[in-house]
């Protein structure tokens, strides 16, 4: 069932190609496209949809026994960043990059396809599923909330991510939270714009800028590892117009909300719309809240963790718990409310640069031994 040698060249050449072409959440029909021909091209499934939640794709792979569903999840889409790269295969798409390596989580899963192709599980069936737009949190619910993906229902999901920083070969696992919640939360703040002559004749939310930024950073505390953990990051500000003569009425702020579980998302939101609300109404001004992004916490379920870590060690992959959790947050954490998942984070080299870093790029030898994993995760649930 496992990866022959000579599959990979074909497989990096998919990976590069997905590189060089990224497309950002919701806009991965290409990305979806070249998937499904190589799936249909190379891998031949039982059954191959398209269009799930989007532009979602699902390859199905069916034992000749009964059995239960295994899922294993990757991601679809890019991120909107300028990448900076002199490799052969960087993007063409000019402010959009495959800089977390989703193109390399594709390809991985292309060649568990590949393998499954010529040597089906012993029962049940494993469904291999290509989400898209995880980097914006929506695509997970978009996918399970889509009819045709009622009849995929697994029981059980598995997933992996690279990471920058551990070395390669080496891997995370634990069970437990592993990804915090996050949100994002807009404030628009409305005034009345002046003469920059007469600024006392308009309502300016400059004042209220500047103290809501450094109150809203100040409801974090703890580290990632506490259950109480909280953390709050300004990721963009705007006053006024960028004119010199108009005293500003206008201006927003974007904040990102984390905490450790879902659980502790609900109080840290309250605190920081009341926190807003507060600003807002001492200054005379008009509010507006709006939230983006939502991310449910990651938790690894015990018996999930279990498969995983028992193909870590059948693959001989040194591994622990690490630095787990992490502060970032992961689309997969919804699939837990279906079924136990658990996701392993895979090592891509300790000097490579960080995940959304405009020079990352993902290493073409982890394709391989992280496809070995899940083949061996698929063999010993299913045989």
């Amino acid at each position: 069932m496992f990866l022959p040698a000579e599959d990979l060249p074909r497989l990096v050449a998919l990976r590069h190609a997905l590189h060089q072409h990224p497309e950002v959440s919701g806009e991965e029909r290409e990305t979806a496209r070249r998937v499904a021909d190589f799936l249909r091209d190379h891998a031949r499934p039982d059954a191959l949809l398209t269009g799930l939640g989007g532009h979602g794709v699902a390859a199905v792979y069916a034992g000749a026994a009964p059995g239960e569903t295994l899922l294993l999840r990757c991601e679809l889409d890019a991120l909107p960043i300028e990448e900076h790269s002199t490799a052969a295969h960087r993007s063409r798409i000019p402010g959009k990059g495959h800089l977390c390596g989703h193109d390399g989580h594709a390809t991985i899963l292309t060649a568990v396809a590949t393998a499954l192709a010529r040597a089906r599980p012993a029962r049940g069936r494993v469904v291999l599923l290509f989400q898209p737009a995880e980097e914006d949190g929506s695509g997970a619910a978009a996918v399970i909330a889509d009819p045709a993906f009622a009849p995929l229902r697994p029981d059980m999901a598995l997933s992996l991510h690279n990471m920058p920083g551990l070395a390669l070969g080496h891997a995370e696992l634990k069970a437990g939270p592993v990804n915090c919640a996050s949100r994002g939360l807009r404030l628009q703040l409305t005034g009345r714009t002046a003469h920059a002559s007469q600024p006392e004749t308009g309502v300016s939310p400059m004042q209220a800028v500047a103290g809501l930024m450094p109150a809203l950073t100040a409801l974090s505390c703890g580290t990632q590892a506490d259950q109480g953990f909280r953390l709050v990051t300004v990721t963009h500000a705007r006053l006024g117009e960028p004119a010199f003569g108009i005293a500003p009425g206008a201006a927003e702020i974007w904040v990102t909300l984390r905490t450790l579980t879902d659980a502790g998302m609900a109080d840290l939101c309250a605190s920081a719309e009341g926190l807003a609300r507060q600003v807002a109404e001492q200054a005379g001004l008009g509010l507006a809240m709006t939230w983006h992004d939502i991310f449910h916490h990651c938790e690894n379920a015990p018996e999930a963790v279990a498969v995983l870590a028992a193909a870590l060690d059948a693959e001989g992959i040194p591994w622990s718990a690490g630095s787990l959790p992490m502060r970032a947050s992961e689309d997969f954490g919804r699939f837990g409310a279906l079924c136990p998942s658990a996701m392993v984070f895979l090592g891509a080299g300790e000097t490579r640069p960080a995940l959304h870093n405009p020079d990352y790029d993902f290493p073409d030898a982890l394709i391989a031994p992280a496809a070995n994993l899940l083949l061996r995760a698929v063999l010993q649930r299913l045989g």
